[in-house]
């Protein structure tokens, strides 16, 4: 079968790789019909995520009919049509029971202390084939997959197996409440989800900040309040558009590969540029961009920096954007000095996906605008390029299979 395999950082390949079998009974085996590329996909080939070993299947967001069970799978049965959470949970330890299903005990290799576990990633999460593929093994089955009902299309579903459920997330982890100003920085996929989420959960205004025009006008489609880092300093933005104040809540939906502003007010000074660089190099010591293909994005803290100086004194901060283990910097004594909460992590994809299926199917939400790209998955490694060269209007990009 076709897979999207990872050599090595910049090197990734279309390659005809086995069908996956049966390894364990609670595994099921998945005829993929759409999968996508994520931007923690981006952070693998970039270099900003270590760990990754070379023949790995990359994707971790797949929607598929399911063609075999093992024999302790209950409640899914061949051909039954299925969304695939991101995140992989038993269903039965203590952290799946209280919902914390991204800190399963159980469903990483490496043991109960090495944390979420997550298709196509780095070896220390468990270095599970990923989902850029036309068929998958689906661990722990029972508990990382769902039922899709008939209404609730491929298109729509592909979006529910992460970018909706981590962008809700985001904004409970944020604590968004009712009449909040809400900041999100970042206005890629993830960023637009959590937009639409802080105001499905009640913000009275959310402001998104990104440097790139297609994907503020994307939010601007949203009814949210815009703000171009790259126009603007945002961080004075922000206190005028909140009298001062700040935000009440803040969403990171960008992570380790924040880019900094390269012109207008808020451009950084050669001093913090030679920081910023130094924080890129620890980082990710191997990456090696050629002509502008898989560039770390060269303002590791950015985001980090702003998120804090935005939010209001005892404001609440949510974190989403992927940071990868060799990140250390962070505003720390700032955040203390405004008595901010900050909660971060991978969503809960188990516990928090149901109710956005459900929400999809009673037509009170429609995530598939936001598709921007449909590409089959002869020409993913196209399409990885281009999404990691930042092109204009490349938000989301679908994969279908072949002959689709």
């Amino acid at each position: 079968m076709k897979a999207v395999v990872w050599h090595g950082i910049g090197d990734i390949r279309l390659d005809e790789v086995p069908e996956p079998s049966l390894q364990d009974p609670h595994d099921a085996i998945v005829r993929i019909t759409r999968s996508a590329i994520c931007g923690t996909d981006l952070h693998l080939v970039r270099g900003t995520m270590p760990g990754m070993q070379e023949g790995t299947v990359l994707g971790h967001e797949a929607v598929g009919i399911v063609t075999a069970v093992g024999d302790s799978v209950r409640g899914f049965s061949p051909g039954d049509r299925v969304l695939i959470n991101s995140t992989i949970s038993c269903g039965a330890c203590r952290y799946c029971r209280m919902g914390r299903t991204a800190q399963c005990d159980v469903a990483n290799p490496n043991g109960p202390q090495a944390g979420t576990s997550f298709f196509g990633g780095p070896a220390m999460t468990g270095q599970v084939d990923g989902l850029q593929a036309e068929y998958a093994r689906i661990p722990w089955a029972e508990n990382t997959m769902h039922p899709l009902p008939d209404n609730v299309s491929d298109e729509q579903a592909i979006l529910l197996s992460d970018i909706f459920p981590t962008g809700w997330f985001g904004a409970e982890l944020a604590g968004v409440r009712r009449g909040d100003i809400v900041v999100v920085f970042g206005a890629g996929i993830v960023g637009q989800f959590a937009a639409a989420s802080a105001f499905k959960q009640g913000a009275g205004r959310v402001i998104v900040v990104d440097g790139e025009e297609t994907r503020l006008a994307a939010a601007l489609a949203q009814n949210c309040e815009i703000v171009n880092y790259n126009t603007e300093d945002p961080v004075q933005a922000i206190m005028d558009l909140t009298n001062g104040i700040g935000a009440d809540a803040v969403i990171d939906a960008v992570g380790v590969d924040a880019e900094r502003p390269k012109q207008g007010p808020a451009a950084v000074s050669p001093d913090e540029g030679a920081k910023f660089d130094g924080e890129v190099q620890q980082i990710a010591p191997d990456a090696a961009p050629q002509d502008g293909q898989w560039k770390p994005g060269d303002g590791p803290s950015q985001v980090a920096r702003w998120a804090v100086e935005v939010v209001a004194k005892c404001g609440r901060i949510g974190i989403i954007g992927v940071y990868s283990p060799t990140v250390e910097t962070y505003p720390i004594g700032k955040a203390m000095n405004k008595n901010l909460t900050v909660r971060m992590g991978n969503c809960d994809h188990h516990s928090v996906t149901p109710p956005l299926i459900d929400m999809v199917a009673a037509g009170q939400f429609d995530p598939t605008a936001l598709i921007t790209e449909h590409e089959p998955i002869g020409s993913a490694i196209g399409a990885y390029e281009a999404f990691d060269r930042r092109e204009a209007g490349w938000i989301k990009v679908e994969l279908a299979p072949l002959g689709s």
